[in-house]
């Protein structure tokens, strides 16, 4: 009976150790093209398009569109609480916020001015007062900066699947 619940707890313990290298290795960094770290789904960097493409394509969306698309831009700050949002830059001083599908991944906490390419959907959408409060404190806004925010605003939203960071 003894070696019975020995076999139960090693079988256990292999198949709880395969399962944690298995999503390590697809979440963290696994390499694609020698030069980036990738995040969420496998993506290339073929076929992204510029912030300057990518800023022209905000512009012709509507609150109610959406567009599959993948960009590259410099991320300009990343979640400090969790990494599970990032702006990164577009053109003309504008960005673009980025969260990730359905909380599958997070980025790393450090990579603020690093270049990413992510995938997915991009779209636009009126952020409350409180959300804007909320991200600003998540960002390490000061009190008087997160308390001067008095008005909804339009924003240029992204849900990617799929990221790669430089590296």
């Amino acid at each position: 009976m003894k070696g019975i619940n020995i076999l139960l707890v090693i079988i256990v313990c292999f198949v709880s150790c395969k399962g944690q290298n298995k999503q390590s290795a697809t979440q963290q960094s696994s390499e694609n093209s020698a030069h980036y770290s990738s995040f969420g789904e496998e993506i290339s960097e073929d076929n992204a398009l510029a912030a300057s493409e990518m800023t022209l394509k905000y512009e012709n969306l509507v609150v109610s569109d959406t567009l599959t698309t993948k960009f590259k831009g410099r991320v300009i700050d990343v979640c400090q609480a969790k990494g599970c949002w990032m702006n990164v830059t577009l053109d003309n001083g504008t960005q673009a916020m980025v969260k990730f599908k359905d909380y599958g991944f997070f980025m790393p906490k450090d990579i603020a001015g690093k270049e990413v390419i992510v995938n997915g959907l991009a779209f636009i959408e009126e952020m409350s007062v409180e959300e804007q409060r909320h991200y600003a404190a998540d960002g390490g806004e000061s009190d008087a900066a997160i308390a001067s925010i008095v008005a909804p605003k339009k924003t240029y939203r992204f849900e990617a699947d799929g990221v790669l960071i430089t590296q």
